[in-house]
């Protein structure tokens, strides 16, 4: 590890942020990058992966890999660990939205799509990188779930339990994290995600309850600063 430091006592990071391409996934690897750490980006499509690292600035690393696809992310770090990269935290924005108008119409096609994107991304990147975690010095893990999952609604029933079942799959990382004494897992809760983008197309809306991209920034950045004791299996709520 480098002695380079990032912040104030701690030592420089590799952080893969999955996601990498979204508007979440940009501000976020922007504001780790702003921090000193070595960023590492994840998406599907090689060019929008290629295109965000670039509006995000030098630093960025951007990886093309299908995070459902677990002989894929094990290829990823097989080949992050061939370059001598180890990572040290995982910062998980793979997600997605589906409803419907009740439980009735709760389609399988939405269900894929949800369990595809929310649980199966989750337990592929968990489970390859889990002991690089565990054994780092400042290892964390942290998913964005949403109040849904607290309230769920009829017409939301399919993505709250994708949720809640991620949410429960990383608490269970807490629990083996607690074995250690530097790595933490956290859920991020929020009700929505608003950018300058979104504000732009739709400068008629207020997005009440929403939680801005680069606030979610900081809260990530902050999960470095703060002692895995302190940290390990909480649920941070981000809603303003």
């Amino acid at each position: 590890m480098s002695e380079t430091r990032a912040m104030d006592g701690i030592p420089v990071l590799n952080v893969l942020v999955t996601g990498g391409s979204g508007e979440s996934g940009i501000a976020v690897a922007g504001a780790l990058r702003e921090a000193g750490f070595r960023i590492f980006t994840v998406g599907s499509d090689q060019s929008r992966i290629e295109a965000a690292a670039a509006r995000t600035g030098e630093g960025v690393t951007p990886l093309v890999c299908d995070l459902a696809s677990l002989a894929d992310v094990r290829a990823l770090r097989d080949s992050l660990a061939g370059s001598g990269t180890t990572i040290d935290a995982v910062i998980h924005l793979v997600g997605g939205w589906r409803g419907a108008k009740g439980i009735p119409d709760q389609s399988d096609s939405d269900w894929e799509f949800l369990e595809r994107g929310a649980i199966t991304t989750l337990r592929n990147v968990s489970r390859v990188f889990y002991t690089d975690l565990a054994d780092s010095v400042c290892g964390r893990f942290a998913m964005v779930s949403s109040t849904a999952v607290g309230k769920p609604t009829a017409a939301a029933a399919s993505y709250a339990a994708a949720k809640a079942a991620a949410e429960a799959w990383t608490m269970a990382m807490a629990e083996g994290f607690s074995r250690t004494e530097s790595s933490a897992a956290v859920v991020l809760v929020v009700k929505a995600l608003v950018d300058e983008t979104m504000r732009k197309r739709h400068p008629e809306r207020t997005f009440p309850g929403a939680t801005d991209v680069r606030d979610l920034a900081a809260a990530v950045v902050g999960l470095f600063s703060s002692p895995a004791a302190g940290l390990n299996g909480e649920r941070l709520l981000l809603t303003p």
